[in-house]
């Protein structure tokens, strides 16, 4: 392991070896897709709608899985290339536990308080029971959600990324087959799509604990003794990509809340569909960033700094690379993806298409925020990091939406985004040239 992620990396070795955790996330945002996929075909676009209102209590849920997942993972990166094996181990095996046990309190929250968490997020009596039936259905994966995120990480960093592409792999296979099965022949509707995805989500979480636990070299599952220090400074150090999902939480509901105001359940659907290719287009970039990402905390635990150099330039270009091609993918492909949710001549389906192409132009932009920000995390910087975050989220979006759309209508909530993220690639190569212990 210690081999495979310390190796002095080439261009093409670093794609290779971040290739699975790339794959691992494209296929995770398409089962995702074909989630959306199947409610909008088979049970309407009310449905889909629907979904997407209580959709921000399952960012909350991989908020807290992705901040333990990236910030523990520095961690035990860090202590694994200094040569400190066991108490790496005693870390992972403390969050991951703890993460099962988040997991369990956000089932027994969301099922006591289902109601008026719907309607706070913008649901009306019609759309109410498809609300209900998906959040108190998928909650109930909540511990497997967790899992599966700290995971996904920790593959990477005890050096088997190929199993966490398989595992994701095979989730996707099941979740798309119940889909159809669920949906599309036993017309369970949005229920079925939550079944679909908690029952996908089950596999890597359930491989995973056996794989960590007969696991003899390497990292694996210990007896461990809470440390509370380490347990906050995972927290702090992975904050800024809580802080991302957390946002994603809130930027959804402020996006239903206006778009249900502007247009109804049409807006809804369509910024739906929008946001479903953002987190397809963007798996690249968060794909990338996960896998590079336990290579920096190696180099930095080990006090490799040219080496640390090295790997951000061959970043910083792939990222800038990947940019353009996947906002032409964006804007050329939004009709084509936007079809696959909806009828075209719809009304849903025309805000769908302009919203989408107008999106599309972030794409530009966010790859570099999303690296830089994964960048510091994996360099045990968690405030910068944090601070990143919060900035483009709840700053620079949040603003942009009261203030674009006062000015352009409709145009300017789809273009809410793509401002933000240009405002924050300025800041991000700002900390990046004071802050990076590899600047020099």
């Amino acid at each position: 392991m210690a081999q495979s992620i310390g190796q002095k990396f080439t261009p093409l070795s670093l794609l290779k070896f971040a290739m699975p955790s790339m794959v691992m996330m494209l296929f995770m945002a398409l089962y995702t897709v074909v989630d959306g996929i199947f409610v909008s075909r088979f049970a309407g676009s009310d449905a889909l709608s629907s979904i997407n209102i209580v959709y921000p209590v399952f960012n909350l849920v991989l908020a807290a899985g992705v901040m333990l997942a990236t910030g523990g993972s520095a961690i035990v990166g860090k202590r694994l290339g200094e040569g400190r094996a066991e108490e790496a181990r005693e870390i992972f095996s403390m969050l991951a536990f703890t993460g099962m046990l988040i997991g369990l309190v956000f089932i027994v929250v969301t099922l006591a308080f289902a109601r008026p968490i719907s309607f706070f997020l913008g649901s009306d009596q019609v759309l109410y029971p498809d609300c209900r039936d998906y959040l108190c259905t998928l909650i109930l994966f909540a511990p497997a959600s967790m899992m599966q995120s700290l995971y996904q990480c920790f593959f990477v960093t005890a050096g088997k990324p190929d199993l966490g592409l398989c595992l994701i792999v095979l989730a996707g296979v099941v979740n798309a087959v119940l889909d159809y099965i669920l949906i599309a022949i036993f017309g369970l509707g949005v229920m079925g799509a939550a079944l679909a995805t908690g029952i996908g989500q089950m596999i890597p979480a359930v491989a995973g604990t056996i794989w960590f636990f007969i696991r003899k070299k390497g990292l694996y599952y210990v007896r461990f003794s809470f440390q509370k220090r380490i347990l906050l400074k995972a927290c702090g150090n992975g904050a800024s990509e809580m802080v991302i999902q957390l946002s994603n939480a809130v930027i959804t509901a402020v996006f239903n809340l206006i778009l249900m105001h502007m247009t109804g359940s049409d807006g809804v659907a369509a910024i739906t569909i929008i946001l479903y290719g953002q987190f397809l287009l963007s798996s690249i970039y968060l794909g990338f960033s996960m896998g590079v990402a336990p290579v920096f905390s190696f180099y930095l635990g080990a006090g490799r700094m040219k080496g640390l150099r090295e790997l951000h330039k061959i970043c910083c270009c792939f990222i800038l690379i990947t940019a353009v091609f996947v906002t032409a993918g964006g804007f050329f492909g939004a009709a084509y993806l936007t079809g696959a949710f909806v009828i075209p001549g719809t009304g849903a389906y025309e805000l769908a298409v302009e919203g989408f192409q107008l999106f599309s132009l972030g794409y530009l932009f966010n790859g570099t925020n999303i690296y830089f920000s994964g960048l510091f995390t994996a360099l045990s910087d968690g405030k910068t990091s944090a601070i990143l975050s919060f900035a483009r989220t709840f700053g620079f979006i949040l603003i942009s939406l009261a203030i674009l759309p006062q000015i352009v209508g409709i145009q300017g909530v789809w273009l809410a985004i793509p401002v933000a993220e240009f405002i924050t690639v300025f800041m991000a190569v700002g900390f990046g040239k004071k802050r990076l212990p590899m600047r020099g």
